[in-house]
């Protein structure tokens, strides 16, 4: 049964819709997923170095979430767990303990869920990360799938899906965001109106390896960028085995030099443009097809990436940078030109899209609707985010204040993000500061006996802070093109 409150919002946006919209059949949805992509990439937000045109657009015309989150991961394949949590709509810790990320237990998909209470047909296209068995609960047909985590952009194999069944790979033709965006396009040009759609196209960029086509990188060459505030050449404590094992880790040498860094940041921006490119070009078949009036777009990223911040390059870790992420909505009842600081997950889409689509989701979801903050009558949803990465990382935030926690080498931080928002001045050990230590534990502790975290915050025989790096474990990642092997691997690293 629907709570009262659900009741409530779901006859609000009601009314916002056919206020808003003629038509009042279900909205058809366009998803479109990018792949570590940092919240400050997007021009329209605030970051005046990058060129991202289309989105910018997609700002003005729609409703912007400034304060977006992936929460955390049970999986150095941070995309792996924020996916298998977007699609069920469960927080990971509410998700089977035994793998996670392919095992989702009773939870009903969301494009399933879609299809069978509101006879959506649902459509993929892109990268499923997460194994064929949750593919097979989930879609029915897609195009240009991508069974993996990552790819060489312009050199991968793809599958179509046709009434359940997986086709031989083949080759995907083109360089990844292109190849997507295409399909996109032909799906949108081609579906009937007599059914709606849910159109999930999940691109593979800006995940490295970080190989744009070359004009994309040569424009920030020639226009480099200013590094992240908060860059430094080494992270200065081991935050998580990754930090000097990882594989996202590896893509630089240690220390990270501002060059290297430097060119790296060049190469992720043009990526990040090349896909707002595609984005652009899926916007302007959507506009120019029948079901222009009747769309919900949503745009988001899986998580953020660290890009040099902290001295870090990848995703294991809870700073904001690789934390947060990209959020706009677009569409019949959404606000325009809108944007809310209210805390959200990138696993609330689940709950939100099932309200637009005015299809019931069961009540033991943790994802919450953002309906109420997009139509005026609420302003957030949650007060806090809780930030747990596997056994080795927590970390809570509310408006203000940031705590981090460090179990296995009983390590804290505490950061006063009002007056410090790249996280970069420690005040845990400051004795002015130890009630906002204690206050922000206690919220911790709140959200870990909510969600049932089985790991302890410290350990009788902590590991060593200090972490040891050695460029001679390197390893030539197979997925990164010759001229990057050669670029930031060269005789350092072991094939």
């Amino acid at each position: 049964m629907m709570t009262v409150a659900r009741i409530l919002m779901t006859s609000i946006l009601g009314l916002v819709v056919l206020n808003s919209c003629v038509r009042a059949e279900r909205p058809n949805v366009v998803f479109l997923f990018a792949d570590d992509q940092r919240a400050d990439t997007i021009g329209a937000h605030g970051n005046p170095h990058i060129k991202t045109p289309n989105l910018d657009q997609l700002v003005t015309e729609g409703f912007s979430f400034r304060r977006n989150f992936c929460a955390g991961s049970f999986s150095g394949a941070v995309c792996v767990a924020s996916r298998a949590m977007l699609m069920t709509g469960r927080h990971w810790m509410n998700l089977p303990a035994s793998k996670p990320q392919s095992n989702w237990g009773d939870a009903q998909t969301l494009p399933s869920l879609l299809a069978a209470k509101g006879n959506y047909r649902s459509f993929i296209v892109g990268k499923w990360h997460n194994g064929k068995g949750t593919l097979d609960r989930s879609f029915t047909d897609g195009r240009s799938i991508y069974l993996g985590g990552m790819a060489n952009h312009a050199d991968f194999e793809v599958q179509d899906l046709e009434s359940g069944t997986l086709s031989p790979k083949r080759p995907a033709g083109g360089f990844s965001s292109t190849v997507f965006a295409d399909e996109a396009i032909r799906y949108l040009e081609t579906a009937k109106t007599d059914q709606p759609f849910f159109l999930y196209v999940a691109f593979m960029a800006p995940h490295d390896p970080r190989n744009p086509p070359e004009k994309y990188r040569q424009m920030y060459y020639k226009d480099r960028p200013p590094l992240p505030q908060n860059f430094l050449p080494l992270h200065p404590f081991q935050n998580a085995p990754q930090v000097t094992t990882g594989r996202d880790e590896s893509l630089a040498p240690w220390p990270r030099t501002k060059n290297i860094v430097s060119d790296q940041l060049c190469e992720y921006y043009g990526l990040v443009t090349h896909l707002d490119e595609q984005i652009g070009r899926v916007l302007k078949a959507l506009q120019d097809s029948p079901h222009a009036d009747n769309t919900i777009v949503v745009y988001t990223a899986d998580h953020g990436l660290a890009m040099g911040s902290h001295g870090l390059l990848g995703k294991q870790n809870v700073y904001e940078q690789s934390m947060s992420c990209p959020l706009i909505m677009k569409g019949a009842g959404v606000p325009a030109g809108k944007q809310s600081n209210a805390f959200t997950y990138v696993h609330d889409l689940y709950a939100t899209i099932c309200d637009f689509a005015k299809v019931e989701y069961q009540d033991d979801v943790d994802a919450k609707s953002l309906l109420p903050v997009m139509a005026g009558t609420s302003d957030f949803v949650r007060a806090s985010v809780f930030l747990p990465f596997q056994n080795n990382q927590r970390s809570i935030r509310n408006e203000r204040w940031k705590l981090h926690i460090y179990p296995r080498i009983n390590h804290q931080l505490l950061f006063d993000l009002k007056s410090d928002p790249h996280e970069m001045v420690n005040l845990a050990d400051s004795p002015e500061h130890e009630q906002y230590v204690r206050q922000m534990r206690q919220l911790m502790e709140d959200w870990r006996d909510q969600l049932g975290d089985p790991f302890p915050l410290a350990v009788d025989n902590p590991e060593p802070k200090v972490p040891q790096y050695d460029n001679s474990r390197r390893v030539k990642d197979r997925w990164q093109p010759e001229w990057i092997r050669r670029k930031y691997f060269g005789d350092s690293a072991t094939r």
